[in-house]
């Protein structure tokens, strides 16, 4: 079977900006990848590509087996787009702006009405299907907007940045209302820059920087590239960190960040228990008190920071 996603080579130039440079991706049908990257790191770019929006340079993509250039039309038929901006109409209600968007994909006026209301039920708005949007909460709002890019049950769902400028529970409304399309068997490509979103939700990440993915695998896979789990140790005297950070990299035998302002020293381990061992030893010995020593996994922040030099809410 062909991928849902495909993109082999990816170029866009704007003027003097390269956006794509060499973009590749294979996304697998029936998964969620999520594309991981900063502002300006090229993920919307090859959204509106891979979406028939944008023309590119160099190189090809398909979706759902068709080519984005020579089967546009095939493409569109099988794909639905939730953009960062709401697509839905203030002033209609839930349900009405449904039915247009039914109507607009020339479904009968019967069968519009219960497609929207089958959504309306699937998002969990049939209690606010009645009232306009601009009376509905973040959440709300972006799972109305989810239902109209569904109208026809596309296949692959493009998702560019779903929760952008949602609090914590309007972003968790909206996980759940991904994680219901994802169990449908529905291939998501979701681009992000909230590292704790591709870690709830993708299967796949590709990691995205300067147009080009540098890094892509599972969650787990993308945090054991940096050396397994962490080990954070936070020391009672500030004045200790230099020498402790010196032991703890003898020990390791990885390069040990240190925080300051939290008197934290932290370094990927291999051998977990022999490290933690060792340091609780050596740290006595030259009497340096630590508060607290704990091991962990590394978090998908410090897998970003460590490929591409900054941290994910930086643009590029």
């Amino acid at each position: 079977m062909s991928p849902a996603v495909l993109a082999e080579g990816l170029r866009k130039n704007y003027k003097n900006t390269t956006a794509l440079d060499g973009f590749d991706l294979v996304v697998p049908d029936g998964t969620v990848c999520g594309l991981l990257g900063p502002n300006g790191a090229g993920k919307t770019t090859a959204v509106r590509i891979l979406s028939t929006l944008l023309k590119f340079d160099a190189g090809r993509a398909e979706v759902a087996g068709f080519d984005v250039v020579k089967q546009s039309a095939e493409v569109r038929y099988r794909i639905g787009l939730n953009s960062q901006e709401a697509a839905v109409d203030e002033i209609l209600t839930g349900r009405d702006n449904l039915v247009m968007f039914g109507r607009l994909y020339h479904l009968s006026a019967k069968v519009a009405r219960a497609r929207a209301d089958e959504l309306l039920e699937q998002f969990n708005l049939t209690d606010a299907a009645n009232k306009a949007p601009k009376h509905y909460s973040g959440g709300m709002r972006r799972r109305l907007d989810l239902a109209a890019s569904l109208i026809m049950a596309p296949p692959v769902l493009f998702l560019d940045e779903p929760t952008t400028g949602l609090d914590p529970r309007n972003r968790n409304e909206v996980w759940r209302a991904l994680r219901t399309l994802v169990d449908g068997g529905m291939t998501l490509l979701l681009t992000t820059q909230y590292l704790d979103e591709a870690d709830q939700l993708a299967d796949q990440i590709a990691v995205i920087d300067s147009g080009k993915v540098i890094a892509e695998g599972t969650p787990t896979q993308l945090k054991s590239e940096i050396g397994g789990d962490q080990i954070d140790v936070v020391l009672h005297n500030f004045a200790d960190m230099a020498k402790a950070a010196e032991i703890l990299e003898r020990i390791t035998g990885q390069t040990v960040e240190m925080d300051e302002d939290d008197r934290r020293i932290s370094s990927p381990v291999v051998r977990r228990v022999h490290a933690l061992t060792e340091l609780v030893s050596v740290l006595a010995s030259v009497d340096i008190e630590a508060e607290d020593i704990s091991i962990r996994r590394p978090t998908l922040d410090e897998v970003f920071l460590r490929l591409t030099g900054h941290k994910a809410e930086v643009a590029a």
